[in-house]
C-alpha cells in the first residue's frame, strides 16, 4: 500500500483515538443500561407512595413525598454515562481530524472512514435530538447498533492510513460522502426511534402485560414522544441524502460520463430514498399514520443498512472501492 505523504505517528493516534472511542461508548452503554433496569423500580416505588399518601416525618405539607437529599443512584450513573457519550464522540471526532491530517485529505476515503463518520453524524444526532434527561434511556438503542457498526469497521474494514485511491481524487468526495454520511446517521436515529415506537404500541406496552421485556418497554418514552422524534429526524435527513444522492449523480457524469447507470449502489440509494418518502407521505395520510407508518420507516433503515454492507463488501460495481481485504 502507498504510505507516501502519510504522517504515521498521527496516524496511529487516530488509531487509538478508535479505540479509546468504542471503549468509552461500550462503558457509557452499560452505564445507561444500569439507569434503564432500574430507573422503573424507583419510579413505580415513588408513584405508589404518592398514591398511598406517605409522608415524611418532617414534612409541613401533607400528601407530599420529601425529596431525597441527593439524586438517586440510577439517575447519578445515567448521567455519567452520557457524559462518557460525549467522550465518546470527541474521541471519534479525533480519530477522523488526526486520520485526515496524518494522509492530508479528507478522512472518509474508504468504507473503514465512511462508517466512522456515519457513526459520528448518528451520535452527533442524537445529542442534539436525545438532550432532554427523559429520553436518556434512549441511548442504549442508539449505541447498540453505533457499537455494531464501529465493530465491523474496526475489525473487518479497517485499513492503514493512505492517501486515496485515483478513482476518488475529486472535489465531490467530500461533498457527496460527507452529505451522505450525515443523512445516513440521522435516519439511524429516525430508524431506532421506530422500532421503539412499534415496540411501545405493541401488546408489550399494554400496562396489563406483566413480564420482563414489558417492564422494559413501559420505561421507554411516550409513543407520541417517539413518533414525533422518529418523524422530526426524518424530515431532516430526507432532503440531505437526496442532495447527496444528487451530489453523486453529478460526480458520476464528471467520472464515467453519465449521471445515472443503474450501478447496485445508485440502486439501492434510490429505492431506499424511495421508501423514505412513501413513510413521509403516510406519515400525512389518514389510515397510515402510527405504526403502518412506522414499519415503513424500518424499512428504509433495513434499506440503508443493506446499503452500506451488502453493496459495497458483497457486490461488483463502480462504487467497489470498499479498502477492504
Amino acid at each position: 500500500m502507498n504510505t507516501l505523504h502519510v504522517n504515521v505517528e498521527l496516524a496511529r493516534y487516530s488509531d487509538w483515538a478508535f479505540t479509546s472511542a468504542v471503549v468509552a461508548l461500550v462503558i457509557a452503554l452499560l452505564l445507561l443500561a444500569f439507569e434503564l433496569a432500574y430507573a422503573g423500580g424507583r419510579r413505580a416505588d415513588q408513584r405508589a407512595r404518592v398514591l398511598a399518601g406517605a409522608v415524611s416525618a418532617d414534612s409541613a405539607t401533607p400528601g407530599v413525598v420529601e425529596q431525597p437529599a441527593q439524586r438517586p443512584l440510577d439517575e447519578r450513573v445515567g448521567r455519567a454515562g452520557l457524559s462518557v457519550v460525549y467522550l465518546g464522540i470527541g474521541l471519534l471526532f479525533a480519530c477522523l481530524v488526526l486520520r485526515g491530517l496524518a494522509t492530508v485529505r479528507v478522512p472518509w476515503g474508504n468504507m473503514y472512514e465512511f462508517i466512522n463518520l456515519t457513526c459520528l453524524c448518528g451520535l452527533i444526532a442524537g445529542a442534539v435530538v436525545l438532550r432532554r434527561p427523559q429520553y436518556r434511556p434512549l441511548w442504549v438503542f442508539l449505541l447498540l447498533p453505533v457499537l455494531i457498526l464501529l465493530t465491523v469497521s474496526g475489525r473487518w474494514l479497517y485499513t492503514n492510513a493512505a492517501p486515496v485511491m485515483p478513482a476518488l481524487q475529486s472535489y465531490w468526495l467530500p461533498i457527496h460522502v460527507s452529505v451522505v454520511s450525515l443523512g445516513s446517521g440521522v435516519f439511524l436515529v429516525a430508524g431506532i426511534a421506530s422500532i421503539l415506537f412499534l415496540l411501545r404500541t405493541s401488546r408489550l406496552g399494554d400496562p396489563d402485560t406483566d413480564s420482563a421485556a414489558a417492564r422494559l418497554v413501559r420505561r421507554f418514552p411516550d409513543a407520541e414522544t417517539l413518533d414525533r422524534i422518529a418523524y422530526r429526524t426524518t424530515i431532516f435527513a430526507f432532503p440531505v441524502f437526496g442532495f447527496g444522492v444528487i451530489f453523486g449523480a453529478i460526480w458520476a457524469e464528471e467520472a464515467w460520463g453519465r449521471y445515472w447507470g443503474w450501478d447496485p449502489k445508485e440502486t439501492v440509494s434510490f429505492v431506499a430514498w424511495v421508501i423514505y418518502a412513501a413513510y413521509l407521505h403516510a406519515r400525512s395520510t389518514a389510515g397510515w399514520r402510527d405504526r403502518k407508518a412506522a414499519w415503513i420507516n424500518v424499512a428504509g433503515f433495513v434499506a440503508m443498512v443493506f446499503n452500506l454492507f451488502f453493496v459495497n463488501l458483497v457486490t461488483v460495481g463502480l462504487h467497489s472501492y470498499a479498502g477492504v481485504g
